[in-house]
């Protein structure tokens, strides 16, 4: 069974992304380390596809690499 959105959102939050509303029920995270921004729509209940996962992995790497000074 995927993840939920929930889920994806909430990783981003842990990770220390800022959440800012997006347009209908996008929800944009920026991360003052990382340049780019990332975007998850749909609702908290709606299964997470695998681009959500994707993007939130490499959101992760690159925040990690920021974060070594790299």
């Amino acid at each position: 069974m995927p993840r939920k959105k929930r889920d994806i959102r909430r990783d981003y939050r842990r990770a220390g992304f800022i959440e800012d509303p997006g347009k209908g029920s996008h929800t944009v995270f920026r991360h003052p380390l990382v340049q780019k921004s990332y975007a998850v729509a749909g609702h908290d209940g709606d299964d997470a596809k695998r681009y959500d996962e994707d993007n939130l992995r490499e959101a992760l790497i690159v925040l990690a690499e920021a974060q070594r000074g790299g």
